[in-house]
């Protein structure tokens, strides 16, 4: 499902000096869409034109949601997960092309990042509630619908199907990085040569840089401290993704669970507040962030081996300080 995870601010370095001539003309927009608050922070020589890339980039993350959502009835994604268990169904080539890098990074991940995790979301209360713990039953029967080995790709005839009625495909922990790659390519086209791209703050891509500057400042929020800024990162043609347990979570018992989700066990992930992932599209930091996330720290080491121009910062629980910093980068 699509959801926003808030907790970057976004703007300009501190303390930008004016702008050099011809000066570039500024513009800011928002949007709703899938589910959260798209942002765009961008500059351009012409005012009217950089106002209508900007627009227009928001037109394409509406047309990804129309494409993806799980939500949207008459979404392509909804009709796959209504009919793939009874007939491979034929999927126009930018979805497939897309589901199948979505497998990529599940099979890559051993599992960790895994697009048939919707009834797990489900069973936990994540889709549409509020959360609750299943019975011991509910989850062992939604375990037996997650796993990639259900859904059968025929990339000949352009088909998807699935073995089972229960499975279906959940883009949401990647869809949104698509939609601000593709945001940036409709701003590339346009010829904007500065943007900051927000995907409600979980997935931000770094266009170029603010006049007279060398990139993007961009804050990340204090896992614990909503208030609190923990650390600065610096995004020129970079994104910035990040999974969290703040946004969405819920407590039992003295027990917090996360709506992330280790595929593998059915259960939420334990012992990490946030994974922020540094790579060079939004597509890749979206799913690498659920994934690492998932992984942790050690078992993420032989992951990042096989990646590249990737970096992740884990928040982990510290009893004394509230939470340390680990980082981790590809080789």
């Amino acid at each position: 499902m699509f959801a926003c995870f808030c907790v970057v601010f976004l703007g300009c370095l501190a303390g930008a000096q004016p702008a050099a001539h011809p000066p570039l003309a500024h513009y800011t927009g928002t949007r709703f869409s899938m589910g959260c608050a798209y942002a765009i922070e961008a500059y351009g020589l012409d005012a009217e034109k950089l106002k209508g890339a900007v627009e227009a980039a928001f037109d394409e993350v509406d047309r990804i949601d129309r494409l993806m959502s799980n939500y949207k009835r008459d979404s392509a994604l909804s009709i796959i997960n209504r009919e793939a268990a009874g007939h491979p169904v034929i999927v126009e080539p930018e979805l497939f092309d897309f589901i199948v890098v979505a497998m990529r990074y599940g099979h890559e991940s051993d599992g960790a990042f895994d697009i048939t995790v919707g009834p797990l979301m489900k069973a936990w209360g994540f889709f549409r509630g509020e959360g609750r713990v299943p019975a011991a039953a509910e989850l062992e029967a939604a375990r037996r619908h997650v796993g990639l080995q259900h859904v059968m790709l025929n990339p000949a005839a352009r088909t998807i199907a699935f073995d089972d009625p229960g499975v279906e495909l959940d883009l949401g922990g990647i869809a949104k990085g698509y939609a601000v790659d593709r945001a940036g390519a409709v701003l590339k086209r346009r010829g904007v040569p500065s943007a900051l791209i927000s995907a409600g703050g979980s997935t931000i891509y770094g266009l170029g840089a603010p006049p007279d500057r060398d990139a993007w400042d961009v804050t990340v929020r204090d896992p614990l401290h909503a208030g609190r800024v923990a650390l600065t990162v610096h995004l020129r043609d970079r994104a910035l993704s990040i999974a969290g347990t703040s946004e969405k979570a819920f407590e039992v018992d003295g027990v917090t669970y996360s709506h992330i989700m280790d595929p593998r066990t059915g259960r939420p992930v334990q012992g990490v507040l946030s994974a922020a992932i540094l790579a060079s599209t939004g597509t890749g930091g979206d799913a690498l962030d659920d994934a690492l996330f998932v992984l942790g720290p050690e078992r993420s080491r032989s992951y990042l081996r096989r990646l590249t121009d990737t970096q992740v910062m884990f928040f982990l629980p510290d009893a004394e300080r509230g939470w340390t910093l680990v980082r981790e980068s590809s080789r």
